[in-house]
């Protein structure tokens, strides 16, 4: 199973201050919309997504139909065939992917200690 891209998403308290932080440890701005209250920022092969206001904790996200690199993948397995294969597994879901669309779809299952993690499949 390929979960695609792996990322950390942290909720922040200060986006501009936790934004400048990062970029002193080498990491700059791949996507975002400050405005908003988000921002991606990579440093080689890691990818840090800074969310103010939007989650309760920090969430471990992997997207499949992307690279480590961000950029989108032509083979890919999709977000539902995984949901389904850990649902066969017998994990539990907090949220659900509808299995009967196509293109984006995001799941979220909690790993033994609380920890959430995100699947989610922008294309």
């Amino acid at each position: 199973m390929s979960l695609g891209a792996f990322s950390i998403s942290l909720t922040v308290k200060d986006l501009a201050a936790s934004k400048a932080f990062y970029s002193k440890l080498g990491f700059s701005k791949i996507e975002g919309d400050e405005t908003e209250n988000w921002v991606v920022l990579t440093n080689g092969d890691c990818v840090v997504g800074l969310f103010q206001g939007m989650f309760d904790k920090n969430i471990l996200t992997f997207n499949p139909g992307f690279g480590p690199d961000g950029t989108p993948l032509d083979d890919f397995e999709d977000v539902r065939d995984i949901q389904k294969r850990l649902k066969e597994d017998g994990v539990s879901f907090e949220k659900e992917a509808d299995e009967t669309t196509t293109g984006p779809a995001s799941f979220v299952i909690v790993d033994p200690d609380g920890n959430p993690i995100l699947v989610d499949q922008h294309v």
